[in-house]
Formats: C-alpha cells, sequence, structure tokens
C-alpha cells in the first residue's frame, strides 16, 4: 500500500501513525510513505488552502498512491470526483500541552 503524505515532519508523523492505525493489533500492512511536495510547500505565501492538497490529490486519481493522509483544517468541503474521505483517527487530547 503507497500512503501519500507531505513531506514536512508532521505530515510524515501522522502519515506513520495512520500506518500503525491500518494495521490493527497484527501491526502496519506493508505501507511505503510516498512523501509528494505541494504547491504550498512551494510557495507558503499564497493564501489558498487547496495548495496543501491539490498533487496528493492528484497522486490519489492518477494511482500514483493508494491512500493519502493529511491535516483535515485544509482539506476541501468537496472533494474532487472520484475521491472520498474515508475515516479521520480519534483525536488527541487536547490537553495535552506543555506551558
Amino acid at each position: 500500500m503507497r500512503l501519500g503524505t507531505r513531506g514536512s515532519a508532521l505530515a510524515l508523523a501522522q502519515a506513520g501513525q495512520m500506518a500503525e492505525l491500518l494495521g490493527g493489533p497484527g501491526g502496519p500492512p506493508d505501507v511505503e510513505l510516498v512523501a509528494i511536495t505541494t504547491s504550498g510547500d512551494r510557495d507558503r505565501a499564497a493564501p489558498d488552502k487547496e495548495k496543501w492538497v491539490k498533487e496528493l490529490e492528484s497522486a490519489l486519481l492518477d494511482g500514483v498512491v493508494d491512500l493519502a493522509v493529511h491535516s483535515a483544517k485544509d482539506v476541501p468541503g468537496e472533494l474532487p470526483e472520484g475521491l472520498v474521505l474515508v475515516g479521520a483517527p480519534a483525536r488527541a487530547d487536547a490537553r495535552d500541552a506543555l506551558c
């Protein structure tokens, strides 16, 4: 299974957690993390949230990856035809913070 994600440390950590969840009690399935550079990575000044997911969506539609993991805050409310949101992991405790 090829799991697409951005190449940032946070995105790779989130994708790694998802890979573990996909495996269940038996451990992660054979998962390859595929780092994809987005236009948001190349141009952080542009305000468009779509810039963070467009390349991930294209990779899914083109069969480059089988699944994609991304922060929900940047995922558009309406996905391109052919894509569906299939799940979201349980949220971590929001009180877990260092002050």
